[in-house]
C-alpha cells in the first residue's frame, strides 16, 4: 500500500508532467501561428517569406518612394 508521501510524489509528477504537455502544445500553437520562430534540425532558424514590408534597405525601395520628374 502507498504511504502519503508516495502519494503525494506521484500526483506532482502527474501534475509537472501534465503541465509540461501544455507548455509544448502551447508552443506548438504559437510557432504555427508565426509568432515564434521555426529551427531545422540543425539548430538553425528557418526564415520565412512574410507579407511584412521591410525598412527600406532594398534596392528598388528608394525608386518607388520617390516622385517622378516630369
Amino acid at each position: 500500500m502507498a504511504t502519503r508521501g508516495q502519494t503525494h510524489n506521484k500526483r506532482a509528477r502527474e501534475m509537472a508532467l501534465r503541465e509540461k504537455r501544455e507548455r509544448k502544445q502551447l508552443k506548438k500553437d504559437q510557432r504555427a501561428a508565426g509568432l515564434l520562430p521555426t529551427y531545422d534540425e540543425n539548430g538553425f532558424e528557418i526564415i520565412a517569406e512574410t507579407g511584412i514590408e521591410n525598412d527600406g534597405d532594398a534596392p528598388g525601395d528608394a525608386e518607388q518612394t520617390e516622385p517622378a520628374a516630369e
